[in-house]
């Protein structure tokens, strides 16, 4: 039943309301009474629960999430028994994945869309370097909080440097439209197989689609059910998909470049790592520290309500975060001329470095957000104060 944990107290945790259900199990909002903190309780299902596989492969979830312990990672708290059934208890994102705001928001501007990835290459970097590889990270393995946060979610899949994979060799597992071409042959799967995920996510952000989309299913009686995943691995092998300058023209070569390496079809032909990743995308975005990166996608997922407001929680206005001069100094040039045009005919102008954001520089966040403190315009500016 939907609610017959509600109300319960497992252990340190009181049972609060059901998040979701599905076909492993069931996803609940509980309290820590101990630390008095939200968490999550993950339960598998009870006749899931017998098969060895599926048992193992939930417990072993917890323990490669429970090694990572970074900002964009989701922590494990515990793992535990109650009565018949198993439980993760794990940190709570009060947010959304990045899926549901896809479908919301339709395709991110660039630097948006490269601010979650560079956050997520963070967390992928701390991943891999426990030796653990994801397998499974796509846009609904992704949380957006609602102050900005970016973490890496799910580690069912998990492929851990001192284990090995639970399905046997030739048996491809994980979301097809996100998995690399060796993972849906049923290969093993390293470091480089994440990367090709996050290629697609950060292709599927800019250009509001992933690059490799799968077709429906032909479900008539005649038909081959492997013929749409052996199509589906045919274009990855020959990369064939519609090229970002196409989708996307405005966004800047260096991230369409990046994007169209991540992408290769040939693991040696990727990024070396994921740190190598994190790297290009801090120098595209003009090296963001984690707590900018927060507030700048705070301030933009608030303006364009993807997250809505609740009775208790209240909005301020707050001036748009300033960008390093490092970064400024990239993006200032193609706007210099029109800057100067405005100049001549006596108008000074605002200019907003993000493209395709709203023309208001004033975004609304929840209180309690971390927020860089910046100096007032001056006064020759002549923008009316609040």
């Amino acid at each position: 039943m939907a609610t017959s944990l509600v109300g319960r107290t497992l252990g340190n945790f009181v049972v609060e309301s059901e998040l979701a259900s599905g076909g492993m199990g069931s996803v609940w909002l509980a309290r820590q009474t101990s630390l008095d903190r939200p968490a999550v309780l993950k339960r598998i299902r009870r006749d899931l629960a017998d098969f060895p596989e599926l048992a193992e492969r939930f417990e072993r979830e917890a323990r490669a999430a429970a090694r990572i312990h970074h900002h964009n990672v989701v922590a494990v708290y515990d793992t535990f028994g109650w009565r018949s059934d198993r439980f993760i208890a794990q940190e709570f994102v009060d947010g959304l994945d990045l899926a549901s705001a896809l479908e919301r928001s339709g395709a991110l501007p660039w630097r948006i869309a490269a601010l979650i990835a560079l956050e997520a290459a963070r967390g992928l970097e701390e991943i891999h370097a426990h030796g653990t590889v994801h397998r499974d990270l796509k846009p609904a393995n992704i949380l957006l909080g609602r102050r900005g946060e970016v973490k890496i979610a799910d580690f069912g899949l998990a492929l851990e440097a001192d284990g090995s994979p639970l399905t046997e060799p030739g048996v491809a597992i994980g979301s097809p439209a996100y998995m690399p071409p060796e993972q849906m042959r049923g290969e093993r799967v390293d470091a480089r197989g994440d990367l090709f995920a996050l290629g697609v996510i950060l292709y599927e952000m800019i250009a509001g689609a992933p690059p490799y989309p799968q077709p429906r299913r032909d479900t008539s009686e005649d038909a081959d059910p492997a013929r749409t995943d052996e199509s589906l691995l045919a274009r990855m092998q020959k990369e064939r998909y519609p090229r970002l300058r196409k989708r996307s023209p405005g966004s800047p070569r260096r991230l369409r470049r990046l994007v169209g390496r991540s992408l290769r079809a040939r693991p040696q032909a990727r990024p070396a790592s994921s740190r190598a990743v994190r790297q290009r995308l801090e120098a595209l975005l003009g090296a963001p520290s984690p707590a900018d990166a927060r507030t700048e996608l705070a301030s933009w997922l608030w303006a364009r309500s993807i997250f809505e407001r609740r009775e208790d929680e209240t909005l301020v206005q707050v001036a748009a975060p300033a960008r390093s001069a490092r970064g400024a100094r990239r993006s200032v040039a193609p706007l210099l001329a029109a800057a100067l045009a405005a100049l001549a005919a006596g108008l000074v102008f605002a200019i907003d470095y993000r493209p395709q954001w709203p023309p208001s520089l004033d975004w609304r966040v929840p209180i309690g957000t971390d927020l860089p403190t910046a100096p007032p315009p001056p006064a020759s500016a002549g923008r009316p104060t609040r």
